[in-house]
């Protein structure tokens, strides 16, 4: 019974990301969704209370689920600091830069406006992801890798940098895909670029 359950419950998330896509957040109806999937509204409402819960839960299955397999691969005891946070980068871009990431993430940022989908989309998956890389740069740090810095904004500029050549242009509607090898491209620039300017201070000046 319980996976008849959870059967229905995908059915259901399925239907209304392909209806949020279709028309947007503020036109779907709930309606349109049962519509989809058939049965009854009641039966609807018994798994999500409202469009908004259900929106969350879209979004969550879209993006988050993902974004968290990525961070949580992460290894802190990792030796090679430039190969992890590129093969981190790569695989942090290919989920947010998939074309389904990207109809979700700007229709989270529409609704943000009326809603509290934007807030809880960033507690869910930005704030666990931040906290994750700065758990491991903090342990580079520590062990010299890196130089010492505060590991919450070096976070940040981490995971910043990662988005910079791409993120306005998909906000924007100027790129709908992206290319494997773009994103490649994107990662390794920018993890040159983060290590630029975390880099250890030389022994020399450290002396000095």
């Amino acid at each position: 019974m319980k996976s008849k359950t959870e059967a229905k419950r995908q059915e259901i998330l399925k239907a209304a990301a392909e209806v949020f896509r279709e028309v947007g957040y503020e036109r779907a109806t709930m309606s349109d969704i049962r519509a989809r999937i058939g049965g009854s509204k009641a039966t609807l409402y018994n798994y999500f209370p409202s469009k908004e819960s259900l929106l969350l839960e879209v979004m969550h299955h879209a993006r988050e689920l993902e974004l968290q397999a990525v961070v949580a691969a992460l290894d802190p005891e990792a030796e090679d600091v430039r190969k992890e946070l590129l093969r981190f980068g790569q695989a942090f871009l290919a989920v947010l830069y998939s074309p389904e990431t990207i109809a979700t993430r700007r229709l989270s940022i529409a609704e943000s406006r009326h809603t509290e989908i934007g807030r809880v989309s960033f507690e869910r998956a930005v704030l666990p992801a931040e906290k994750k890389v700065a758990e491991f740069l903090r342990a580079a740090m520590k062990r010299g890798a890196l130089r010492t810095a505060d590991p919450k904004i070096a976070a940040m500029h981490c995971l910043s940098l990662l988005e910079s050549e791409l993120l306005q242009r998909m906000l924007l509607g100027v790129i709908e895909a992206v290319k494997p090898e773009t994103l490649t491209s994107a990662a390794r620039r920018a993890v040159t670029a983060f290590l630029s300017g975390y880099a250890p201070a030389p022994a020399s000046a450290a002396r000095n």
